[in-house]
């Protein structure tokens, strides 16, 4: 009876004992899991990339050579054999500019619009220098061998020096003073189409740069300077022409009422200053040129014949 009650005593003991053993597992940390917050982060590209995407791809021109073909690349034929015919199948004709003009005037005669309309030119020109260099924009003033307005430009002269006050008066300033005119500019007061400076005064005329903008008197565009005379005859009856778009110069030369010849001589003095802005060395600065009046159509020129002599010779 004695031996049966120490046995089970024995298991109850022993069972007493498991139960207060707690389980360990080597594998697994008794501590808390802490989270760690995931960022998602942007990987840098690398600066050779960067600049790889950046740059444009520039579309090489196929040039074709034509000469010797029975007919023009993606062309129909050299010239069409009917009257009527669609455009794009044949090459575009250049017509020279004794032609353009006549056909104009024609134009003029069988739509029976006004004889005393403008005619304009386009010209897209090619900007490009050495050394991935591009000319700049630029502005210019030009004259006319035959203007063609009936009113002459109001010039303001800038000058404190009584003299060149009344020499700029007597050859047909409009308004003449120094730096009290800064304040009526900028408060609307007064205007004019040209403003011209002498180089003494030009330091205070600093607060009108931003107010005048491209009439701003500068040297390079021959608004500053001491032959006041000269300026003005410049100016007074001159006509400016501006870049628009990077590379195209759309401007009024002459009205169709003119002689042929007139307008010829003007659309040529203004081909030559704008050649005069790029290095004749460098390739022909003027890739296409459009002349039409306000009621014809577009009339597609080659200014070979008005180009200057060297820049012919570089072509």
């Amino acid at each position: 009876m004695a031996t049966c009650s120490r046995a089970v005593w024995r298991v109850v003991s022993g069972c007493r004992r498991l139960s207060a053993v707690r389980p360990v597992y080597s594998g697994l940390s008794q501590s808390p899991v802490s989270t760690v917050p995931v960022r998602t982060l942007a990987v840098a590209k690398t600066k050779e990339k960067d600049k790889k995407e950046e740059k444009v791809k520039e579309v090489k021109k196929r040039v074709i050579d034509d000469t010797g073909r029975h007919k023009p690349f993606g062309k129909t034929a050299w010239a069409p054999v009917d009257d009527v015919y669609i455009l794009h199948y044949y090459p575009r004709k250049l017509l020279s500019v004794g032609e353009a003009v006549e056909l104009l005037q024609a134009y003029r005669r069988l739509d029976f619009t006004p004889k005393h309309q403008p005619v304009f030119m386009d010209l897209r020109l090619d900007m490009k220098l050495e050394k991935k260099k591009k000319v700049d924009p630029f502005v210019s003033t030009v004259r006319l061998p035959h203007p063609f307005k009936t009113e002459m430009n109001k010039v303001l002269v800038f000058t404190e020096d009584p003299e060149q006050a009344r020499v700029a008066q007597e050859n047909g300033a409009v308004i003449v003073g120094g730096k009290e005119l800064v304040q009526q500019i900028l408060d609307d007061y007064i205007s004019a189409d040209f403003y011209i400076a002498v180089p003494e005064v030009l330091p205070k005329l600093m607060p009108l740069k931003n107010k005048l903008r491209k009439k701003f008197p500068k040297s390079n565009r021959g608004s500053v300077g001491v032959n006041i005379p000269k300026m003005l005859e410049l100016f007074k009856i001159g006509h400016e022409y501006n870049i628009e778009d990077d590379c195209y110069i759309r401007t009024q030369f002459a009205t169709l009422d003119m002689p042929s010849e007139h307008i010829m001589e003007n659309l040529r003095a203004i081909i030559t200053d704008v050649c005069s802005h790029k290095p004749a060395a460098l390739g022909p600065f003027i890739e296409r040129a459009i002349v039409r009046s306000k009621t014809s159509e577009a009339l597609w020129i080659s200014p070979d014949d008005l180009l200057p002599a060297d820049e012919t010779t570089q072509e």
